[in-house]
């Protein structure tokens, strides 16, 4: 019996891969002859880097960037290994939180006119230098309201202001307004031969009242004056972007997405915008690895309505449900009735009969293993 384990982390209890392997020791202890395929899964989010570098043979590899504030800080990218669908390619997976994220900046210092993301630009230019033909972007948790325009900078692309001088570097989103010109000619012309994707969940346009600015910019320490200031600013990038470069970002769903970071790496990096865990997938080969597999068991945290959306899960499901393999869901909680669309042969809690959600934080590993190892046991006996 061959099974593919394909989960996301437990947030604040397992990663991905620790998930993983508990439900490989359910696995065993139901069917001791079974042979387990390790595939952590993520959705662009925080542990993406750590999931797909397990997922495929990988490795991590630490650089020195510039963080929100221009102050160097440590950060990781991951470099995927043998069991991707890359094609032999080199591909890099990259999460901008960890050059250019909130928990970066301490909350007394916290501020969206000041922030960049030129350290998330120093990551693609590192994974650049590192050979790769492919990069993953995973867009979310940012302390950064710039456009992107930090980021375009590390990698060459030049902004200039009314006089023609060039706009200061490390750009942040007090400084958007001073964009008049953008010269693509001197980006970093590896950029051209290099596939961009961008793990993108949000649908948020770069403007307006579902913005980055509106919408986000309070909880990266923006005062309403400043959400007015940084909602201008984004408003003439958008515009420039278009006068300049003749794309129109500005509506674009996901394009307010890590500050307006999703707007500019499709207009100064001809990025993609996509799903993030249909990105993960695609680079780990999970198609692949289903494909006349018996069972998939996949899990996440909490499984409910908005799973449907687009989280983990439900994702694994649809690409399993599309080669034929049947999945089954063991998750932290499970809402009832969550599974409207009939994707999973059943879905499992550690939240169950006598054992608390506080039970389940204490001991999830010890819950997982023997969740799957229930739902292992009544998948064997339901096929007689």
């Amino acid at each position: 019996m061959r099974i593919v384990i394909a989960p996301d982390s437990f947030k604040e209890s397992l990663s991905a891969i620790e998930v993983a392997r508990a439900m490989a020791d359910g696995v065993f202890a139901a069917r001791a002859d079974a042979v387990v395929d390790l595939c952590p899964m993520a959705d662009g989010g925080e542990g993406t880097v750590a999931a797909m570098v397990a997922a495929t043979g990988g490795r991590v590899v630490e650089v020195e960037v510039a963080g929100p504030l221009g102050e160097p800080v440590r950060a990781e990218y991951g470099l995927l290994g043998r069991s991707g669908s890359t094609g032999g390619a080199l591909t890099a997976v990259i999460e901008m939180a960890a050059a250019s994220g909130l928990h970066l900046v301490p909350p007394d210092r916290r501020d969206p006119m000041r922030t960049t993301t030129y350290g998330t630009g120093e990551l693609v230019r590192a994974a650049l230098d590192a050979g790769v033909t492919g990069i993953l972007v995973g867009i979310g948790g940012s302390a950064t309201v710039d456009g992107g325009c930090g980021c375009a900078q590390a990698l060459g692309v030049a902004f200039t202001d009314a006089a023609s001088v060039p706009c200061v570097c490390g750009l942040a989103g007090g400084g958007l307004r001073d964009v008049r010109r953008i010269d693509l000619a001197v980006r970093d012309p590896r950029i051209a031969s290099t596939r961009i994707r961008v793990a993108c969940d949000v649908t948020n346009p770069l403007t307006g009242p579902n913005g980055a600015a509106a919408v986000y910019g309070p909880q990266k320490g923006a005062t309403p004056e400043m959400v007015e200031r940084l909602e201008a600013g984004l408003a003439h990038l958008a515009n420039t972007i278009r006068d300049e470069l003749g794309i129109d970002v500005e509506h674009l769903p996901g394009a307010g997405a890590a500050g307006g970071l999703g707007a500019g790496l499709v207009a100064f990096l001809g990025a993609e915008l996509r799903r993030g865990v249909e990105i993960v997938a695609d680079a780990v080969g999970l198609r692949r690895r289903l494909d006349g597999a018996d069972l998939c068991i996949t899990g996440e945290g909490r499984f409910d309505a908005q799973s449907l959306s687009g989280k983990t899960a439900v994702g694994v499901a649809r690409v399993a449900g599309e080669v034929g393999t049947p999945v089954v869901c063991v998750a932290g909680q499970a809402e009832d009735g969550a599974d409207d669309g009939g994707l999973f042969h059943v879905v499992s809690s550690l939240v169950a009969d006598e054992v608390t959600v506080e039970d389940a934080m204490a001991r999830p590993r010890e819950l997982l293993v023997l969740r799957t190892r229930q739902a292992v046991e009544g998948f064997v006996a339901s096929r007689g």
